[in-house]
């Protein structure tokens, strides 16, 4: 209006009132996503402005999963919060001890007449974000699991069968001895070493890593990861670093570089790691499930996820939460989730997204990346397996980084790590159930 003359501006209630009426609702939605990853969620949000014509939803980039889930926390407190809030799923305790900051997804649903069956999604993936009476809390968006990436070509080179097994870990060990006699200097690495070698160790043996249904009944949970199973896993690492199979590359994914560079021959990382490996990697490679250890009963049970959610805000007019709602079900759709989990690695969400991503032929053309479904979905979870939900896990991720790297470095055995790591996570599990009792 400021720009427009005075006379323009004095014009009548009755002239205005139809450009108001017909004003598109804006939808705020902030991500943690840039580069490649980025452009594709722009691309989602473009395709279903296009697609109607009552709400325009705005995505917004907000710095990396902690950065997001700060900036969404302050911009609460000062009564700015969007619509929309992705946060990775070491926040989801956070978010639900946020009391009066969020509406849950099932609500929002509910309330704007919009279909909505939870039994739609992946068991192992609706689990992470749904309350023990099976109520979805947060909307699954980008959800990975860990698998075993082979590079072929250095197999080959070191002599090992192309029919060698990689199922188990005691085969793996196998192969590790193999490529170190033949000179190989990064046998295997790995990433996000907490996600992969305890959380997801414990979910796919079905062993705690914490009680409570690892934090799913209730704040009082304690750590368990410093059992026989967790134990007997890092120590093994432990004894693979020393002799040069095992090589540390950092906490993160510094390892994935090395991978796809084709320096090191394994490597355990996310399957949404398929992206960049298939467009740099410069030789043959493998998708494998995530190794288990054979002389485990039940074993493999299923893995958890890695990933974010797509939480909503509170303090919105209910226009806003009937678009939030229409955005949430098309981005769930089956034909957007089936393209995101082709284009991205990350698992399709749905059952429905899945199916048709078989039905175009994708897995046929593109060996292995149906892996990472089956390994999800093999068995329904349990409550060692459906994920994990514990306050301050973030922190404590960093503490079990620590003490692992004092595995890998020889200056502690496992079994002291893992109950120096316990021992000081449940003091941050403490402070987080009195802060929210």
């Amino acid at each position: 209006m400021k720009n427009f003359a005075l006379g323009a501006a004095l014009a009548s209630a009755s002239l205005i009132a139809p450009f108001t009426a017909n004003a598109a609702t804006e939808i705020q939605f902030w991500h943690a996503f840039t580069g490649r990853l980025g452009e594709l969620v722009d691309q989602q949000v473009k395709d279903f402005n296009a697609s109607q014509d009552q709400y325009e939803v705005v995505a917004t980039n907000k710095g990396n999963y902690s950065e997001t889930l700060n900036a969404g926390i302050a911009a609460f407190r000062a009564g700015e919060q969007p619509d929309i809030l992705m946060v990775f799923e070491v926040g989801t305790a956070t978010m639900m001890a946020a009391k009066g900051a969020i509406k849950p997804v099932y609500q929002v649903m509910e309330d704007a007449g919009v279909d909505f069956n939870p039994d739609d999604y992946i068991g192992a993936v609706k689990g992470y974000y749904t309350t023990t009476d099976g109520k979805m809390l947060s909307l699954p968006f980008n959800s990975s699991t860990p698998v075993l990436w082979v590079n072929r070509d250095m197999l080959d080179e070191a002599g090992v069968a192309k029919d060698a097994p990689l199922t188990t870990w005691e085969d793996v060990g196998k192969v590790l001895d193999q490529l170190k006699a033949s000179g190989v200097d990064c046998p295997m690495t790995t990433a996000w070493q907490s996600w992969i070698q305890l959380e997801n160790l414990s979910a796919y043996h079905n062993v705690p890593f914490a009680s409570q249904e690892n934090g799913f009944a209730g704040l009082d949970a304690k750590l368990e990861f410093n059992g026989p199973v967790q134990v007997k896993h890092i120590q093994t690492l432990g004894d693979w670093a020393k002799k040069g199979e095992f090589i540390y590359k950092g906490r993160r994914n510094e390892g994935g570089a090395d991978f796809r560079a084709g320096t090191c021959a394994l490597f355990t990382e996310s399957s949404a790691g398929y992206a960049g490996i298939k467009s740099e990697a410069k030789f043959n490679f493998e998708v494998h499930p995530l190794p288990y250890w054979g002389d485990v009963d039940g074993a493999p049970q299923n893995t958890i996820i890695g990933g974010a959610s797509l939480w909503v805000m509170s303090g919105k007019e209910d226009s806003h939460y009937k678009g939030v709602a229409e955005f949430l079900s098309y981005l769930s759709s089956p034909e957007v989730q089936a393209k995101w989990h082709q284009d991205t690695g990350y698992l399709p969400i749905t059952k429905a997204a899945a199916d048709l991503t078989r039905e175009q032929g994708f897995y046929d053309a593109n060996p292995g990346t149906d892996v990472a479904v089956k390994q999800m979905t093999a068995n329904a979870p349990t409550e060692n397996s459906k994920g994990i939900r514990l306050g301050n896990f973030d922190q404590i991720r960093g503490i079990i980084d620590e003490e692992l790297e004092a595995v890998w470095a020889g200056d502690k055995t496992a079994q002291d790590a893992l109950d120096n790591a316990v021992e000081r996570g449940n003091q941050l599990l403490r402070r987080f159930e009195q802060a929210n009792r």
